[in-house]
């Protein structure tokens, strides 16, 4: 399967500042990636990077076989883009604006963008400046797919929505990420946003990638693990970097760990008992991204025992 999106050693930033740091990802086609970091981790510089806004200090950056820094017009011909702060002319209304943006589409479908201000239920003749937070991101929408591309880009687009449109948002969002069957990449720091459509993600923090990978295979490599304090020798063994988090609770250690199968299977080899906790995509990226234990080895007895889920 061909690659759409390929990024190689990555490096980026403002000034002397470094934002990204040697990321190295891939995005093949008909791929729905979750790239997933808290606020600062470096997405919105990646996906200005992707788009050519920015050019990159170091590596390669190819989309759809363009370089955007290079290509960067081309590049957004291609791509269906949409930002949370996506800023639209708000003396126009939802007609104008399509108009406005065909002629910068060669493949602008426009029977295709009516019918989705209908599906989206939008206003064809109210000033954008009148419609609501959940109208506009939307409208912003329609007009990423409006010229059927072949990418689509999400920037934390309904960052700063209520609950009930987002919720509609990810409705009119999975409705035709599922018809369509395009490749896309969706950035975001709300988990729940984003779970029902990712089928693979990528953690961004402190401008590093951590972890990538298909969802399905995330979740059955990352575990918490509950043993008796006197395994935690066992556990010691493991080497750090599989190891997100450790915290007492009672009697017991509770041990986050990626690629965690190899180590239970020891466990229950040696006749430890051990407690296998699933864990969520939330958790998961939670564990990559404020978990890391610091004083790993051997975790001191806090004053009171931590929370873990039982």
């Amino acid at each position: 399967m061909s690659a759409v999106i390929r990024i190689a050693g990555l490096d980026q930033g403002y000034g002397r500042k470094p934002v990204l740091e040697g990321v190295s990802l891939e995005i093949p086609a008909g791929q729905t990636l979750a790239l997933l970091g808290r606020n600062g981790a470096g997405k919105t510089t990646l996906i200005r990077t992707l788009m050519g806004l920015i050019e990159p200090r170091k590596g390669r950056v190819e989309i759809l076989g363009h370089d955007p820094a290079r290509e960067p017009i081309v590049v957004r011909q291609k791509v269906g883009y949409l930002a949370e702060d996506q800023s639209m002319y708000g003396w126009m209304t939802a007609f104008e604006i399509g108009r406005f943006l065909a002629p910068f589409y060669p493949t602008w479908d426009e029977a295709h963008y009516r019918s989705l201000l209908g599906r989206f239920e939008l206003p064809s003749d109210v000033r954008i400046r009148h419609l609501s937070k959940g109208q506009s991101v939307r409208l912003g929408l329609a007009l990423a797919l409006a010229h059927r591309p072949r990418l689509m880009i999400l920037d934390d687009p309904a960052l700063g929505l209520d609950p009930i449109a987002r919720k509609e948002f990810n409705r009119d969002l999975i409705e035709h990420l599922q018809a369509e069957g395009r490749t896309v990449l969706y950035s975001s720091h709300l988990l729940s946003e984003v779970e029902a459509v990712a089928d693979a993600v990528a953690i961004l923090d402190d401008g590093r990638l951590v972890r990538t990978g298909p969802t399905e295979e995330v979740q059955r490599a990352v575990k918490r693990v509950l043993v008796s304090a006197a395994a935690l020798e066992t556990a010691e063994a493991l080497p750090p970097e599989r190891v997100l988090d450790v915290a007492r609770h009672g009697e017991r250690i509770a041990v986050t760990l990626d690629d965690a199968e190899p180590w239970i299977r020891d466990l229950r080899a040696g006749g430890i008992d051990a407690e296998v906790q699933d864990l969520s995509l939330d958790e998961i990226f939670e564990a990559f991204v404020i978990g890391r234990p610091q004083n790993w080895p051997r975790p001191s007895a806090p004053a009171e025992p931590a929370a873990v889920p039982v």
